[in-house]
């Protein structure tokens, strides 16, 4: 039995209840239905804004971030005033000022094998709003483990992808990707950037399938994956099949329980760059700058992208970014003391393990990167 509508709520859902393939029969699905959505950033703050107002009876929020400055130029949820709130709390607040009429679930924890099945197992359906590989495979083999169709997105820069992974009707996740590419090959948009509205399009889209799946009206993307590329507004659509070798959803799957992701992927489940990570190579801005002044000729090298130096860098720092470094070793001195840097200390961190590979010892990372420089040391360069 279906919940009926208030006199509200027809009036709120009117020009749904003109369309002949929702009506009111349709609103009246979406008011019983339920969507979990991974991550309240770029492309969850588009996807949660519109199936809320779409009319969705209950909503779940996964997300453990705050809300900071550098999120608000796409994460539209969040305004200035919630800066430093707990994202989750800053989405549930805009999402019941726009339709009080719903429920609002908020988890504000990391989205683990611990805890995934135990959130997961009361939606309906599952939106991936995430941007690292271990909570993508996660999001999938849960999603497949519970028979519940996966709404997937990414983004990059100018490009966007889109599908709906059912193993029950298609492929998942794992049939297109069997195995996360190898660490540091794909950058994220913490790392590489990402047009503002980037995200818009593609959570947008992202919202049109599940209420799609929900009402049961036209044609998902179960079985296609779609292409978007902003610069010369191009859709591209590729035909995926089911993998009768998926480990996860074949019929010889061999993955039957939730694993350790982190491990699979060889990255961290998380979708920002974790400047609090530490390591014994670390080195802190303040200490670098005294060993600045006890040795200048110390080797700065700084593996960020050209057009990163127009920001902020520092003086006299060697620039080799991080994907020219393997080809470019000969420009630079084993014996060398080294510390290398980059924005926040995660790309100059991978720089590090390709550097020892290599044969260089004396390397140290600029804990919390240029970013860290510009806070502690010299305030007159921009955080980015």
């Amino acid at each position: 039995m279906l919940p009926e509508l208030s006199r509200e709520e027809i009036l709120r859902y009117s020009r749904h209840l003109l369309i002949p393939e929702v009506g009111l029969e349709g609103q009246k699905k979406l008011k019983n239905s339920s969507a979990l959505i991974i991550g309240t950033g770029g492309l969850g703050s588009p996807v949660s804004l519109y199936l809320a107002a779409a009319g969705i009876g209950r909503i779940g929020l996964v997300d453990y971030d705050v809300v900071d400055s550098s999120n608000l130029q796409r994460q539209v949820i969040h305004g200035t005033s919630s800066i430093g709130k707990l994202k989750v709390e800053s989405a549930k607040t805009k999402l019941l000022d726009l339709n009080p009429d719903i429920q609002i679930d908020i988890y504000n924890e990391p989205y683990t094998s611990e805890n995934a099945l135990r959130i997961a197992k009361d939606y309906d359906i599952i939106l991936d709003g995430t941007d690292n590989f271990p909570t993508r495979y996660l999001t999938n083999d849960v999603a497949v483990f519970l028979g519940k169709p996966n709404v997937y997105a990414s983004i990059f820069r100018f490009d966007g992808q889109v599908s709906v992974f059912y193993a029950k009707e298609g492929p998942c996740y794992r049939c297109l990707f069997p195995e996360p590419p190898p660490p540091g090959l794909v950058p994220s948009c913490a790392e590489g950037g990402v047009l503002g509205v980037l995200p818009g399009t593609i959570g947008t889209l992202q919202a049109t399938e599940a209420l799609k799946v929900l009402l049961g009206i036209g044609e998902p993307l179960i079985g296609k994956l779609l292409l978007y590329n902003a610069l010369d507004m191009s859709f591209d659509f590729v035909k995926l099949k089911k993998n009768p070798n998926c480990r996860v959803c074949g019929p010889n799957a061999d993955i039957k329980e939730l694993i350790d992701y982190e491990e699979f992927c060889g990255v961290p489940s998380h979708d920002h760059e974790d400047v609090n990570a530490n390591s014994s190579l670390d080195i802190s801005s303040l200490d670098l700058k005294s060993r600045l002044t006890l040795d200048p000729k110390l080797t700065l090298l700084d593996v960020r992208e050209p057009h990163e130096l127009e920001i902020s860098a520092i003086p006299n720092a060697v620039n080799i970014p991080l994907g020219q470094l393997a080809g470019r070793l000969s420009e630079l001195n084993t014996a060398d003391d080294m510390v290398v840097l980059c924005k926040s200390g995660t790309r100059s961190m991978r720089a590090i393990e390709l550097l020892s590979s290599a044969g260089f010892k004396k390397l140290k990372n600029l804990k919390g990167g240029i970013n860290a420089w510009a806070k502690e040391v010299d305030t007159n360069l921009p955080v980015y």
